[in-house]
């Protein structure tokens, strides 16, 4: 029995170069094939094809064309000028070729309407430079005058045949229109692929979303995904962009306070690469926690990223200079960088992304963030959760250890409430509360783990001392704790009892 060698050969994808695209579509583009991204106004068509020319040149050496018809090549310059995409430096190499194809409604005749002239200018286009890619901005404006659907879907079959043909992978732009994803509703049949762009504005901040409609003979994610613009481009962040599969390790590094060491069993400290959670009220500590940590790592020669979400960088410095933390000289070494920012200026996608960038350019061995739950207001609980996932997904991937502070409301009924759902995630998690020392009602910081994966610990509660001399932690005095609270018990019963006696004396 013969078996057959004609068997289907797997769909060839060509790579678009934007971060995190090629990632949910496993490859790109279907290469030599049609692509067509759909999306409102301003939702980020044309920049899209003109991220994935650029990419083509500067990273893959393929040569591009980008045949616009409704903006001029100088309106396109203007367009990406406040971005680091060097189209003019491109199109000037003949790396990159604009063609403007200006179209009026006199000049469509309906009754003898065909593209042989747009072949024609758009081969001679390809031709001229060798072009891999073509970008097509946008379908509606070619058609636009076009009402007969028979001389519609003949001439649209014939443009995306004939861009088959010449072997060019090629992006369609178009609007969509009820519940077709271009006015005319046919080129989503015809193409092979299909990118929806979404931007939506929510609590009066925009929030854009990329989402692969289809995408014949290859498998995609299918969910939407949160995708920003900034000076460098376009940039997919992926939901699930590290996975499950962070190498374990038995390294720990110092807390920066000898006596909290001294909690964790065996090799003190915290696990290399973990991420550690500090939770508690306003002005328990959590932000000297972090900074004593942040210091550890310094003085270990790594470098330590801080982000800071409420307070500023000579804020922050000159507050923990006050219990000895001086983050000066190690800023100025380069191995501290503190980058503060308020929440509210853009959405989650954007500080995920910042974090993505400033971990490639800064290469931290440990991130500080303070704190995380003044991401909360910024999205609602689902995408708070899914953003703070994708953000520990990317430090411990890239062997960060990470110190997390959390505030927790005083009205909050326990000291492990309010976590928004992510203290499952986390590894180490310490837990600073204000106490009552004594019947005297004396107020003191009071600090106890309440877990620590794959490490023994105390889990006594410890009282927190801030000083000029750092931070402090000394065990509790269980005794003359048992004895205030046996006080506090028999004060209460006493004047229960009274109380009792005189409602008694009442009655009778």
């Amino acid at each position: 029995m013969k078996t057959s060698t004609n068997l289907p050969k797997q769909l060839l994808k060509c790579l678009t170069g934007i971060k995190g695209f090629d990632e949910i579509t496993e490859g790109g583009l279907p290469k030599n094939r049609t692509t067509l991204v759909s999306g409102s106004t301003g939702s980020g068509k044309t920049l899209f094809g003109i991220d994935f020319l650029i990419n083509g040149v500067t990273k893959f050496k393929e040569p591009g064309v980008l045949m616009s018809f409704e903006e001029t090549e100088d309106e396109l310059y203007k367009d990406v000028a406040s971005l680091n995409l060097d189209l003019h430096g491109l199109v000037s190499q003949k790396k990159i070729l604009i063609e403007h194809v200006h179209l009026e409604r006199k000049d469509i005749q309906e009754l003898d309407f065909n593209l042989e002239g747009l072949f024609v200018r758009l081969e001679h286009a390809i031709d001229s430079i060798g072009a891999k890619r073509v970008v097509l901005d946008s379908i509606e404006s070619l058609f636009a005058g076009i009402t007969d659907i028979g001389i519609l879907r003949l001439e649209i079959k014939r443009l995306f045949r004939w861009l088959k043909e010449k072997q060019v992978t090629a992006i369609v732009t178009g609007e969509p229109e009820k519940e077709f994803y271009t006015r005319h509703g046919l080129e989503q049949y015809i193409s092979d692929c299909i990118i929806l762009l979404d931007n939506r504005v929510k609590e009066q901040i925009a929030i854009r979303r990329i989402r692969v409609v289809k995408f014949r003979g290859s498998k995609h994610g299918t969910n939407e995904y949160p995708f920003v613009i900034d000076k460098d481009g376009l940039s997919v962040i992926p939901i699930t962009s590290a996975g499950l599969d962070q190498p374990g390790t038995a390294m720990k590094v110092s807390t920066g306070i000898p006596s909290l060491d001294k909690m964790f069993r065996g090799i003190p400290g915290y696990t290399t690469g973990s991420t550690i959670l500090a939770s508690g009220t306003a002005g328990t500590g959590k932000t000297s926690l972090a900074a004593a940590f942040a210091l550890a790592s310094c003085k270990r020669e790594e470098r330590c990223l801080f982000l800071s979400y409420e307070e500023s960088a000579g804020q922050l410095t000159q507050n923990m200079s006050s219990i000895g933390f001086h983050l000066e000289p190690m800023i100025k070494k380069g191995l501290l960088k503190i980058v503060s920012t308020r929440p509210s200026f853009f959405g989650l996608e954007m500080h995920l992304l910042d974090l993505y960038k400033l971990i490639a350019e800064f290469k931290p061995k440990t991130v500080v963030i303070d704190p995380l739950t003044s991401l909360i207001g910024e999205g609602d609980q689902r995408e708070v959760r899914s953003m703070i996932t994708r953000m520990i997904d990317l430090l411990k991937s890239n062997g960060i250890t990470t110190f997390f502070t959390s505030l927790v409301s005083s009205a909050a009924q326990n000291d492990t409430s309010g976590e928004i759902g992510v203290s499952s995630l986390i590894d180490t998690w310490i837990v600073v509360r204000e106490l009552e020392e004594d019947v005297s009602k004396k107020r003191i910081r009071g600090l106890f783990i309440v877990k620590s994966r794959g490490s023994g610990h105390d889990s006594d509660v410890h009282k927190l001392i801030l000083s000029d001399d750092g931070i402090k932690l000394v065990p509790m005095n269980n005794k003359s704790t048992a004895v205030a609270d046996k006080k506090r018990k028999i004060g209460k019963n006493v004047s229960e009892g009274q109380k009792l006696i005189k409602q008694d004396k009442g009655g009778k």
